[in-house]
């Protein structure tokens, strides 16, 4: 079996429920590494076997990055290659996961956080069938995967949700906001949520976001059998 294109810690799922356990994949923010969100792994889901990826732009030590980005009055300017180059590399690897673990592909999520949420949704709307639901938190859609994006009848019901703070500081409540309308025209099974935080993962946030991905683990639906178009 060839190397998975992204280094990455693994906790391994803590009780069973089925032959193959479902797949919880983190993905951290700009300037951050694998051991950053794993570090509320303990707290998540015990039938979760649980990956967190480092992504593969080095920024110095113990730093990394998805995507260049320069914060400026006008908004992030990115580096739209990079991201991109980034999204096919991080679907490669998720593509190899559940044979690299023996974990459950079709009970495949994405959690990720800043630039990681950016990620997860950037492979969620190019890919959706690859994925059983995505935490987002405290990110945006990129404009440039709109032409990528698939086509609205395969993204009908992806679960998504989607959690922001109303003070965030780092990328405003409208991109989120925006988001959410995109989310909307696109028909995915949203849950949207705003707190009075910051760019940050809050107690009640995170609450949440535990509390959503149990309750997909305890639905025994799969939004794909149920769209077939």
């Amino acid at each position: 079996m060839p190397a998975l294109p992204l280094i990455h810690v693994v906790l391994p799922a803590r009780k069973r429920d089925a032959a193959r356990p479902p797949l919880l994949v983190l993905l951290h923010g700009v300037g951050s590494n694998e051991r950053d969100l794993m570090g509320l792994a303990p707290e998540l889901d015990q039938r979760f076997l649980i990956v967190s990826a480092r992504a593969p732009i080095n920024l110095g030590a113990s730093s990394y990055a998805w995507f260049h980005v320069q914060f400026t009055a006008g908004g992030p300017v990115i580096d739209p290659g990079e991201a991109d180059s980034s999204r096919i590399r991080l679907l490669q690897f998720l593509a190899g996961l559940p044979d690299a673990y023996d974990a459950d592909a079709q009970r495949l999520y994405l959690m990720g956080f800043s630039q990681g949420c950016i990620m997860s949704m950037s492979a969620a709307l190019t890919s959706p069938r690859l994925f059983a639901g995505v935490a987002a938190m405290s990110g945006r859609i990129l404009p440039e995967v709109r032409p990528r994006t698939a086509p609205r009848a395969q993204l009908l019901g992806l679960p998504v949700l989607w959690v922001h703070g109303t003070n965030d500081e780092i990328l405003p409540l409208s991109y989120s906001r925006a988001a959410r309308r995109r989310l909307e025209e696109l028909a995915v099974d949203l849950d949207y949520r705003e707190y009075k935080m910051g760019h940050a993962v809050s107690p009640a946030s995170f609450a949440d976001v535990k509390a959503w991905l149990t309750a997909r683990l305890d639905d025994p639906r799969d939004w794909r059998k149920a769209n077939t178009t």
